[in-house]
């Protein structure tokens, strides 16, 4: 199951270096394509806002 961001996501940017496979896009609230997240988990750990959730 892949994560997908949600408006609780102030773009600070901290999950961008995370993902291995640069699922996630920037944007005012960035976007995880869930056709390439791998569902590591690695940009859950680091968002301050707890913004990123099992989709």
């Amino acid at each position: 199951m892949a994560y997908k961001i949600t408006e609780d996501c102030v773009a600070c940017g901290s999950c961008l270096p995370e993902c291995p496979v640069d699922a996630i896009a920037e944007g005012d609230i960035y976007v995880i394509d869930a056709d390439t997240c791998t569902d590591c988990g690695a940009c859950v750990d680091v968002c301050p806002t707890e913004a990123i959730i099992p989709a």
